[in-house]
């Protein structure tokens, strides 16, 4: 029978879950399973990125069909939808009543450092002393802003994507969105809508049909398999685990949402963000160069997805393979803009985040402040990661990736448990 953790100051159990996301939930039904004490510590509220640190229209990127937990999937009536905030904050908050997921919410870890044969885990509400640790904190804890941000003149408001909830809060004039992945892009489109003039910096980006021959790109990136390709069979596993999330939005309205629906709509391209100075921002020459090799990309995609159905002899709903017109870039691309009378009013920082691990005392990390892990298994004994991009499979950092992931991860944290169980035994013998 599993002891269940209480909400108390002190406690003990095998293994300490820091995060009630979708990882930590996910690990914490393959622990329950395996019938290992353990309890779940979260800062805040289950899900609680999802309602708290999320722009309000946000929507999911993968299909309701692909939403999917150890033991759990999406229920409802629109499978081929996209859910919004409050759905998923449903979805989770559902998954860990239905697995009596043993949480402490409002509950902040504060340190994690080595203690005898295991781990402290100190927290604004006492301690827990644990066998294991499992940080299921997320990769999108800290904002990632260029350094050039500090040289943008006071009258220039700066938001995070982070900070950014909707059009509403936003001063008049105009705005530069810098970044375009996902979130660059839908961030763009919303407060160009909202009547901003809105200008994007466009760096390296994943260019992506949300629609492909019938079906939505993710069903072929999971029938096709390169959803499960696993971290220990790619040639350049650093940068894979750095790609830019790709150029979707979580809307059936459209075959693809890119840089030309952007610029159809009003926005302007411009490349990288540079420089600041006399009054203006400076742009990078290379949008040109840096649209075609996303160009390429994706047609590659889509021909592997094109060979994969001649290869099985399948016939999509949509059997004839489309066209997609490359992006349109202006023969005289944008290399400056004005930061004054309220040609740019604000800067929305959309590049990327970092996880936090400034609370971790083990000697875990690389010379960036970054975990140092091995599928998931940290090089220090009895801590391990879940969550972050191609942990051990291109789909990790997804809700749907969590599942394999946890089952892995929960497999070795046994065998860990075990070994430290038995050296116990080996030492009170001696």
């Amino acid at each position: 029978m599993i002891r269940r953790a209480v909400r108390s100051s002190v406690g003990n159990v095998d293994v300490v879950v820091i995060g009630a996301g979708h990882s930590g939930l996910a690990m914490s039904h393959c622990l329950t399973a395996r019938s290992i004490d353990h309890v779940v510590l979260e800062r805040g509220e289950v899900a609680n990125t999802w309602r708290h640190e999320r722009w309000d229209s946000l929507k999911l990127l993968t299909p309701n069909w692909l939403s999917r937990l150890p033991g759990y999937r999406y229920s409802g009536n629109d499978p081929d939808g996209f859910m919004n905030m409050n759905e998923v904050i449903e979805f989770l908050s559902g998954y860990a009543k239905l697995g009596a997921a043993p949480v402490n919410t409002s509950t902040t870890v504060t340190s994690v450092q080595p203690y005898l044969d295991g781990y402290r885990v100190n927290t604004d509400r006492g301690q827990w002393l644990c066998r294991a640790v499992v940080i299921a904190s997320g990769a999108f804890n800290t904002p990632v802003v260029p350094a050039i941000a500090s040289a943008m003149p006071d009258r220039v408001t700066q938001l995070t994507a982070k900070q950014y909830r909707n059009p509403a809060n936003l001063e008049p004039g105009g705005v530069l969105v810098v970044g375009a992945s996902a979130t660059g892009l839908q961030l763009a489109d919303e407060i160009q809508r909202a009547g901003h003039e809105v200008t994007i910096a466009v760096g390296e980006h994943v260019r992506m049909p949300r629609r492909y021959r019938g079906h939505d790109i993710q069903w072929w990136m999971h029938m096709t398999g390169l959803h499960d390709t696993r971290y220990d069979a790619v040639d350049d596993l650093v940068r894979a685990r750095n790609v830019p999330s790709p150029q979707l939005i979580g809307s059936r309205e459209q075959p693809i949402f890119d840089l030309n629906a952007l610029t159809a709509k009003g926005v302007r391209l411009a490349g990288r963000l540079v420089g600041i100075r006399d009054g203006k921002v400076q742009f990078s020459g290379s949008l040109r160069n840096v649209c075609a090799l996303a160009d390429l990309k994706m047609e590659r995609l889509l021909k592997g997805i094109d060979g994969w159905i001649d290869q099985n002899g399948y016939s999509p709903a949509g059997a004839e393979r489309e066209e997609f017109a490359p992006t349109d870039i202006d023969n005289t691309p944008i290399l400056s803009a004005s930061i004054t009378g309220g040609a740019i009013r604000t800067v929305v920082w959309a590049t990327g985040f970092r996880p936090d691990y400034s609370w971790l005392h083990a000697p875990a990390l690389d010379r960036k402040g970054q975990l140092r892990h091995d599928g998931g298994v940290v090089d220090t004994p009895g801590i391990y990661v879940m969550g972050l991009p191609f942990l051990r499979r291109r789909k990790s950092s997804f809700i749907h990736g969590a599942e394999d992931d946890a089952r892995d991860i929960s497999q070795h944290l046994v065998r860990h448990l075990d070994m430290v169980a038995a050296r116990k035994l080996a030492g009170m013998a001696a």
